[in-house]
């Protein structure tokens, strides 16, 4: 008799709790693992950047990638109004003419 209750217990709890293990795993796979891809693409996008691509900055600023300096990561960008150096998180999205591939946030 007294087994039956205690099992009755647990298996009341676990009820309880599956709505709330339902709510995390749902959060996990439509917000947390699709964040990791972009992140993954935007760290895969800015790693790829060639000197003479034409980029946009976050600020959004447009330009064209002058010089690359990885020991630093930065880059250093020539607009209208002169040279500007970047860090290369930084740029969001290029503007060459074969692709427009812009960095998801």
């Amino acid at each position: 008799m007294y087994t039956v209750i205690f099992l009755q217990e647990g298996v009341g709890s676990l009820m309880s709790m599956l709505p709330f293990l339902a709510i995390i795993v749902v959060f996990y796979f439509f917000m947390i693992r699709p964040q990791m891809n972009r992140q993954k693409k935007e760290k895969a996008f800015q790693s790829e950047i060639k000197k003479g691509a034409k980029v946009v900055t976050s600020s959004g600023i447009h330009g064209k990638i002058a010089e690359i300096n990885d020991t630093e990561n930065t880059v250093t960008v020539e607009t209208g109004a002169g040279k500007i150096k970047f860090e290369r998180s930084a740029i969001s999205m290029e503007l060459t003419n074969k692709k427009l591939a812009p960095a998801k946030k």
